[in-house]
């Protein structure tokens, strides 16, 4: 399941294509939820892409630099250690 949250986000849909018409300073919320695959690869020189898709199809992509790919991984190592979520 995927769900989008867009505020303030206005749109304009003109001869097929869409123009974002609303103000700059928008900000935008994805959540992938009931993942089925994940992986991992290089992106670019010095980033890794994280890419998640759930059994619908939907897929967010996540590009990193390595020192927070490094950051994700301790904080993934610190819950295994302090969790049931694991076993």
């Amino acid at each position: 399941m995927l769900t989008l949250e867009l505020d303030p986000f206005m749109v304009e849909v003109k001869d097929g294509s869409i123009h974002n018409v609303g103000p700059t300073n928008t900000e935008t919320t994805a959540k992938l939820f009931d993942v089925e695959t994940a992986s991992a690869r290089e992106f670019g020189d010095r980033r890794v892409k994280l890419e998640f898709t759930d059994a619908e199809g939907n897929e967010i992509q996540v590009a990193m630099f390595p020192d927070e790919i490094r950051s994700l991984v301790a904080d993934l190592d610190a819950l295994e250690a302090d969790s049931i979520v694991f076993e």
